[in-house]
């Protein structure tokens, strides 16, 4: 077994669109079915972040990657490993993500891999950027990167969405380096549950359901979820409990208690949710960053998350992290950070 080394996270870069959708513009997309206090106070939503020309999946990550460089000063050429979070939704399918990301920023010394767990993505890669330095000696310095624009496919018709209306838009990074000594990645626990495997998902454009005339006008907002009350009961049952087991193992990997979590760095949900769980974990809501002003970017939201929480002095030398996170299929994850 190779020992484990220590892994910090040297800094982080964000690119949100200039572009938003308003709660209230969300509430008339509905057709009256919500209204604006509705989806601010239920949901959670004062706006969301929307693509713009040229947002692109793969060049929202590029920039974030460039903001994520220019604020660490690190060397693009440093970078051995880029492991890209970015959806599959992007601007040519077929292509790889990480693959342009690393051409676009100068990472000519780099390798890339597409990574995907949908929401759970960037802490899984965390995971992985931090198992594979500790076995290739050779792996120094990764990129975590990726770019989110799933919004696109929901129908604000389907009274059935309405737990995916805050989907938005944006890209992500964090550049993890080995023996930093700071800022470490301490520990990592996932799980994920195959019954609910196809419970969600873009109905037609795979090889099951191509794209024809005659459902081209519904293809492209077909973001469903085909089995409701499957989904619902399953997520009822076993949802909480599992984020909360994550969270745990987590800690008990880290070697810390799980009282000295100091931030939550959550992905946007309903907010009595956020609350139940800040309540549950015993936080304050000025421990946590609720992204009611930015939507939901899937796994660019923990990165975010984190961005904020330092801008905004929520996060200090010795405050103890948690990254954690839900994603469609199903998985969750969590980990756990010592910043500083």
């Amino acid at each position: 077994m190779p020992r484990e080394i220590d892994v910090g996270i040297v800094g982080t870069g964000i690119y949100l669109p200039e572009q938003v959708m308003t709660a209230r513009e969300i509430a008339e997309a509905t057709n009256g079915r919500w209204t604006e206090e509705a989806v601010r106070e239920k949901l959670g939503i004062n706006q969301k972040h929307i693509p713009g020309p040229g947002d692109g999946t793969q060049e929202m990550g590029v920039k974030a990657a460039l903001d994520a460089l220019e604020r660490t000063g690190v060397d693009p050429r440093e970078i051995d490993l880029i492991l890209c979070v970015g959806e599959e939704w992007k601007e040519y399918p077929l292509t790889t993500s990480g693959i342009y990301i690393q051409e676009q920023i100068g990472a000519v010394n780099a390798w890339a891999i597409d990574v995907q767990q949908r929401c759970c993505s960037t802490v899984a890669a965390m995971k992985m950027a931090k198992d594979m330095m500790t076995a290739d000696e050779e792996i120094e310095t990764v990129m975590v990167v990726g770019g989110y624009r799933n919004g696109d496919f929901v129908d604000y018709t389907d009274p059935a969405m309405s737990m995916m209306y805050n989907l938005g838009a944006g890209g992500g990074a964090l550049i993890l380096r080995r023996g930093y000594g700071r800022n470490l990645l301490l520990g990592t626990h996932i799980m994920s549950d195959g019954s609910l495997a196809r419970t969600v998902g873009v109905k037609y454009g795979g090889t099951e359901h191509p794209i024809t005339r005659e459902n081209v006008d519904v293809a492209y907002k077909s973001l469903q979820i085909f089995d409701v009350e499957f989904m619902k009961n399953r997520l009822n049952e076993v949802s909480m409990p599992n984020w909360f087991h994550c969270i745990d193992r987590a800690f008990e990997k880290a070697g810390l208690s799980k009282e000295e979590l100091g931030y939550l760095a959550v992905l946007h949900f309903k907010r009595s949710m956020h609350l139940y769980m800040l309540e549950t974990l015993g936080l304050r809501e000025e421990q946590t960053t609720y992204l009611s002003d930015f939507g939901h970017l899937g796994q660019v939201d923990q990165i975010l998350s984190l961005h904020l929480g330092l801008e905004q002095g929520k996060i200090k030398d010795g405050t103890v992290i948690a990254m954690i996170a839900a994603g469609i299929g199903y998985a969750w994850a969590a980990n756990v950070i010592r910043w500083g």
